[in-house]
């Protein structure tokens, strides 16, 4: 994957300036209570696993951790708040991908815009996970052919976790790939987005595994997953590619954040402490339950994997003409 040298550049100076900024603040952290904001309602996959990492740091910090919901703009309200939070590691964010193609969509104000690049300190990336395209078969679209026909012929609406989400960015790849006239409804979450399809009133979505889960074989249907290769968690259900269309593999991931320039030692013992939760039985089998599987890595790689969803989606974005409603 190729970046423009300004990419890289900011991706590197929120590390760089983490280093520098390094010493007194981080001296007996934490002392007080350490927040963890999610951009979205509470229920959804990014709040409960932050809350599962929340509840395992207070243990391991001697402080609490807390969950703080601050929805709205699809998770751009959130990201700023956090953006302009003091660097002293008391405020963080954990954040899915949307936070890197979020504002390529919107119209954000001031109030809710950042840098993706250069406004944040990376510490780590904590999951991936698999998208599927996925309807309520009360609808009548109970198999991936008769979406097809159906949203080649007049316009059917998917639920998304909101504008400028990997899976709305998925829903407009796969129009352009397919031929298709699906039409996004935005919501403010995942939880409310799957509440409706189960209610029957949206049809279709494109969304992770885990919140569909409980409603495979009765309100929910699997009908395609996009990536490459067939998901460990559904293996019956084919990809996208083998049912003829391609250049629409999207998935999901989860990374946590700190503002731009959160001292080094914060970030090394948050790094060490969330790697070795990552491993923790108990949490990989809770995150298994939400179709996540956990990542880990260095910095480092939250910052590459940041940039990678910045350039290639920006354009596909662009490219597209995708925009919020």
């Amino acid at each position: 994957m190729h970046f423009t040298r300004r990419q890289w550049m900011g991706a590197a100076a929120a590390l760089a300036a983490a280093s520098l900024s390094s010493g007194v603040l981080a001296q007996g952290w934490p002392t007080k209570t350490v927040t963890i904001v999610v951009s979205y309602p509470a229920g959804g996959d990014t709040d409960v696993m932050a809350r599962m990492f929340a509840e395992k740091l207070t243990k391991r910090l001697g402080q609490s951790v807390i969950v703080d919901n601050k929805p709205g703009a699809s998770g751009t309200i959130g990201s700023a708040h956090v953006a302009k939070a003091a660097p002293d590691g008391y405020t963080l964010l954990m954040a899915p991908n949307t936070f890197a193609m979020a504002q390529f969509v919107l119209k954000t104000g001031s109030g809710s815009s950042y840098d993706v690049l250069g406004g944040f300190t990376p510490i780590v990336q904590t999951s991936t996970q698999p998208l599927f395209l996925a309807s309520n078969p009360a609808s009548g679209i109970k198999d991936f052919k008769t979406l097809l026909a159906q949203a080649r012929r007049e316009s059917v609406a998917y639920a998304s976790p909101g504008s400028g989400s990997p899976m709305h960015v998925l829903g407009e790849m796969f129009n352009k790939a397919a031929g298709t006239k699906m039409t996004q409804v935005p919501y403010k979450g995942v939880a409310p987005a799957v509440n409706d399809l189960v209610g029957g009133h949206v049809p279709t979505t494109f969304l992770t595994y885990g919140p569909l889960e409980p409603y495979l074989g009765g309100k929910v249907t699997l009908l395609a997953v996009a990536q490459e290769k067939r998901s460990t968690l559904a293996p019956d259900v084919p990809t996208l590619q083998e049912q003829g269309i391609h250049g629409s593999d999207v998935s999901a991931w989860q990374g946590l954040y700190g503002p731009k320039g959160l001292p080094q030692d914060i970030v090394a013992l948050l790094n060490r402490h969330m790697n070795e939760i990552l491993k923790e039985p108990d949490v990989v089998k809770r995150m298994a339950t939400f179709g996540a599987l956990p990542e880990g890595g260095d910095p480092a790689h939250l910052a590459q994997t940041t940039a990678t969803d910045y350039n290639r989606f920006g354009k596909i974005i662009k490219d597209l003409g995708i925009q919020a409603e």
